[in-house]
């Protein structure tokens, strides 16, 4: 019984870890695309030239 349960544990474990690394992906994913729209459509000052992408 207890190496029954060793396994089922493990396997939980591994399950909850894939399954977190694979949503971390999908969030990379989503702050990639957002920083390179911040570079696409950033402000422009009032002398026309493009402002900085950072703001320190």
């Amino acid at each position: 019984m207890g190496p029954l349960l060793l396994v089922l544990l493990l396997a939980l474990i591994l399950f909850g870890a894939g399954f977190a690394l694979h949503l971390l992906w999908w969030i990379a994913v989503v702050v990639l695309v957002l920083w390179v729209l911040g570079f696409v459509v950033r402000g422009t000052h009032s002398s026309g030239s493009r402002g900085r992408w950072y703001r320190w």
